[in-house]
């Protein structure tokens, strides 16, 4: 989702200690997006182009009519409101805000305050409006680090969920119960939020209408669990979720949420009804799986792990895999690079968007890339 000086990602903290800090200055983005070779494994991506470049761009995910993207950045960019090459100024963010991209002309946006750090950028029907979390309301600088202590660890800072106009204006906060409110994607039929949040003690999804009424809680078993997704009927729930099961464990779980920290290095892919009926494992691999994502035919499932590295000394590989709602016919995906996460397909099935340091210049890079889909 994440040594890094900005906070961490909504969909893992632990990616970002793993792959190390980007210190380099960003670069230009050019105005036609540039076109990437796929690794000769990589049998269903076809067309790739990248459409960032430099520092951290992360969390990419398409607007309701595949026409647009918002993603997270800290990258300092300035409006294009042209079709002039997007030019990030030579300084870059202390921690992520909010951008929107047009696909079709390549001009980028920022839809959030500049202040605070934030994540979990997702779109509204319509694509009039977003909404992503912020930690604004606490002040407008950056949320400190934590101490890590060796371990894959990151904060749980107070974040809000807001809704606001793809020109930045209008916002409605949507949560204000202290603490961690993030991980929010709306529903494609447009009717309901879910989301992680703090609020009863344990770090559990809810769901709620998405004019924030209504809130319900869909989890409650010990830990983690966060990274959700809708199925494309609306119907199903695809999430990541870490489950202490000793003493030992439940009790350093709950030792650091009281310190506002997390340090789950193991995740499960889960499933449930909509209701939160109906919990399920897709995996039990013991490895870190996350970012969660349904194939358009809703059968299969996307996500993110290092389960062929996992163990190992070193650094580990994380890369896209597609697995069936039941577990079975694991495929790899992704073939280059050593980071491959947050992946969407767009709304017609015929496009990917994920997030990969492929082509980085300078460790810690990450860039949003698009790629035709080859089913």
């Amino acid at each position: 989702m994440q040594a890094i000086p900005f906070g961490k990602w909504c969909m893992i903290g632990l990616v970002c200690l793993l792959l190390g800090e980007q210190t380099g200055q960003a670069e230009v983005l050019a105005s036609k997006a540039q076109a990437v070779p796929a690794h000769q494994a990589e049998r269903h991506l076809k067309n790739i182009r990248q459409l960032t470049v430099g520092r951290q761009n992360a969390e990419a995910y398409f607007s309701f009519s595949g026409t647009k993207l918002i993603f997270q950045s800290t990258n300092n960019w300035m409006n294009n409101t042209d079709a002039t090459p997007l030019k990030p100024a030579e300084a870059g963010l202390g921690c992520y805000q909010m951008y929107v991209m047009d696909l079709g002309s390549d001009r980028v946006h920022m839809v959030s305050t500049g202040k605070g750090a934030t994540t979990c950028g997702y779109f509204f029907p319509g694509d009039q409006r977003v909404l992503y979390s912020s930690t604004h309301a606490s002040g407008p600088s950056c949320p400190p680090k934590p101490k890590r202590e060796g371990a894959y660890r990151w904060a749980l800072d107070d974040y809000d969920i807001y809704a606001v106009g793809t020109d930045g204006q209008e916002m409605q906060r949507l949560t204000s119960a202290p603490g961690y409110d993030a991980e929010a994607t709306v529903s494609p039929d447009g009717k309901t939020i879910v989301w992680t949040s703090v609020k009863d003690g344990d770090l559990d999804l809810y769901a709620m209408n998405v004019d924030g009424s209504k809130p319900r809680r869909l989890t409650r078993e010990i830990g983690y669990d966060g990274g959700a997704f809708f199925s494309p009927d609306s119907m199903r729930i695809v999430y990541r979720a870490a489950h202490p099961t000793d003493q030992a464990e439940i009790d350093k779980y709950q030792d650091l949420l009281k310190q506002s920290l997390v340090e789950p290095g193991q995740l499960e892919i889960f499933v449930m009804n909509a209701d939160g009926s109906g919990q399920r494992a897709v995996t039990s691999n013991g490895a870190s799986n996350f970012s969660p994502f349904y194939f358009p035919d809703g059968k299969r499932i996307i996500f993110s792990s290092n389960i062929e590295t996992k163990g190992e000394g070193g650094r580990p590989s994380f890369h896209l895999y597609a697995i069936g709602e039941d577990g079975q016919a694991l495929e790899r995906l992704t073939f280059d690079g050593h980071f491959n996460s947050f992946p969407m397909f767009s709304p017609d099935g015929k496009s990917l968007v994920w997030v990969s340091d492929r082509q980085a210049k300078t460790p810690g890079e990450f860039n949003v890339f698009l790629a035709d889909w080859v089913p």
